[in-house]
């Protein structure tokens, strides 16, 4: 069945065409609540812009939601723990507006230092008043940026290019990058003191709330010109206010606001102060880059692959193009483990040796403890829930790095061990033949092996004798099995072996007891790898 990707807001036409040839897309009036409810229920992804709200009603009427996206920055309005709980990715553009939120900061700062809305506006209304609307140069001026994140270096990067001497205030830099940037760090006083224009440039959180207030602006340069195109909320407006017409500020250039959408606030009725509706992502280039990322993003997510954009999984970030392919692999190894296993383990460590390590290799432990419970649990594991279901099993999933040499080029162990004492393992790697880059289990426990990790795997320990391999294919045959492969590995002659079958169709649980019987083995393990 095709997976439903539901849009309810608008989104750039790039971006449904990359989900149109692979999905049933669908779209809805997100602000349409019964509409969404209703439309909802049959959709595995919710693509939303900032009118859509997104709550625990909404995940508990999508329940098979996979994935929403906010094709923006902000995630105000997105229950992320709720969607969490119930195991559904969240994804967002986060670089997608960062050229034009930059560009926009520019652009309040050069209108409030020029007097440009002002002056458009006496112009229009038939004045013509040079003297009045005298400005400042930029040039050789202090810029302070409060903030040097990704649109805070941009704004910086670009400010440079006037002549301007910058400085910045943000605890979590080391001052070593901010010297490559050109940039002076300073506490926020000293930069409150020096500058001549300040650009705020910071997450709204509580420790940011109400950062420059009262006392900050009782500190500032006379004559310093504020521009605010962050997040709302960071400069109390009401001490702005209060500044402004005590004339220690000169200006200001505002894009957001405390409170949003507002057409009423004491800060406009200031000549010299240059407000706009939040356009710091309103460029068609912007809106471009934002649907077309969250549309990629989506697209990996229903395809059951690791997404960097996702914010609501542990092990988030840009995965290196090298550890990528082994994802399957740990994942695929995760879940034989379990087979092998019979039950959850009471810990599980995931090595990884070889070339591998010399780059970031932690999502690798995401990807097998998704596969460790991936037939354990009724409900859908993904790489939301799957750390805190194995939290709530009291599983400690570990990750072990190995500089030693192995015979692979790559190698991915799963160990652990069972409450009952019982030590399993399962090892595996990747080859490539052409262009296909194929996962392999090259061992379980002590046993060697080389089987394609693929379709449906059958297991049996049992002691080494003749017949065994005809009583397997007999029973198999009759009800009807066909095996694809099939490989043993013994200790011994007469000791203790492991067989290893790929079928073309899996075996019901009475069939798996007879043929476990029939060997002698306590029980066979069986895993599907084709329900990825």
């Amino acid at each position: 069945m095709t997976p439903v990707v539901l849009i309810a807001e608008e989104l750039a036409p790039s971006a449904i065409d990359v989900l149109a040839y692979d999905f049933d897309v669908r779209h809805v009036d997100g602000t349409d609540r019964a509409a969404l409810l209703t439309a909802v229920a049959a959709a595995d992804a919710l693509i939303i812009r900032s009118a859509t709200s997104v709550d625990a009603e909404v995940f508990g009427a999508g329940r098979q939601l996979k994935v929403v996206a906010r094709a923006g920055v902000g995630l105000d309005n997105v229950d992320v723990p709720a969607a969490t709980a119930r195991g559904v990715m969240v994804v967002n553009a986060p670089t997608s507006n960062i050229v034009s939120a930059a560009e926009q900061a520019i652009a309040l700062l050069l209108a409030v230092a020029r007097n440009t809305a002002s002056a458009s506006r006496s112009l229009k209304s038939g004045e013509w008043k040079r003297a009045r609307y005298t400005g400042v140069e930029v040039q050789g001026k202090t810029v302070g940026v409060v903030g040097l994140g990704r649109i805070g270096v941009l704004f910086a990067q670009r400010m440079a290019a006037f002549g301007t001497r910058l400085i910045a205030y943000d605890p979590y830099i080391q001052p070593a990058r901010a010297a490559q940037l050109g940039v002076r760090l300073v506490g926020l006083e000293e930069l409150l003191r020096e500058s001549d224009f300040i650009s705020v440039h910071l997450p709204r959180t509580p420790e940011t709330f109400g950062l420059i207030g009262e006392k900050e602006l009782g500190l500032v340069k006379p004559g310093v010109r504020i521009v605010n195109a962050a997040r709302g909320g960071l400069i109390d407006e009401q001490a702005l206010a209060v500044a402004l017409a005590e004339g220690r500020v000169a200006g200001a250039g505002l894009d957001v606001f405390v409170t949003e959408p507002t057409t009423e606030s004491p800060l406009f009725a200031f000549e010299n102060v240059v407000v706009t509706p939040h356009l710091g992502a309103s460029t068609a280039e912007a809106q471009d880059k934002a649907g077309l990322s969250v549309a990629r993003s989506v697209k990996l997510a229903l395809q059951g692959e690791f997404v960097p954009d996702a914010v609501n999984v542990q092990a988030g970030g840009v995965v290196d193009e090298d550890v990528r392919p082994l994802l399957s692999l740990a994942e695929k190894l995760g879940r034989v483990f379990t087979a092998v296993a019979g039950g959850v383990a009471a810990g599980v460590t995931v090595e990884v040796r070889g070339e591998i390590v010399t780059h970031d290799v932690g999502v690798l432990k995401l990807a097998a403890t998704k596969g460790l419970f991936a037939s354990v649990v009724d409900e859908r594991v993904t790489y939301v829930n799957a750390p805190q279901l194995a939290a709530d099993r009291g599983v400690d999933v570990e990750l072990a790095i190995s500089e030693e040499p192995c015979e692979h080029l790559n190698l991915v162990t799963v160990r652990g061990a069972l409450p009952d004492g019982r030590r399993v393992s399962v090892a595996g790697t990747l080859t490539v033949t052409g262009t296909r880059e194929i996962c392999r289990l090259t061992g379980v426990d002590d046993f060697d092996i080389d089987l394609t990790a693929d379709g449906v795997l059958l297991f049996f320990r049992y002691s080494d004798r003749p017949g065994v391999i005809g009583a397997i294919g007999t029973l198999l045959g009759e009800s009807g099995v066909n095996i694809a492969a099939m490989q043993v590995a013994r200790t011994e002659a007469g000791g203790a072996a492991l067989m290893t079958l790929t079928l073309d169709s899996s075996v019901d649980a009475d069939l798996l007891t007879s043929v476990a019987e029939a060997v002698g083995a306590a029980r066979g393990a069986l895993v599907d790898l084709r329900s990825e």
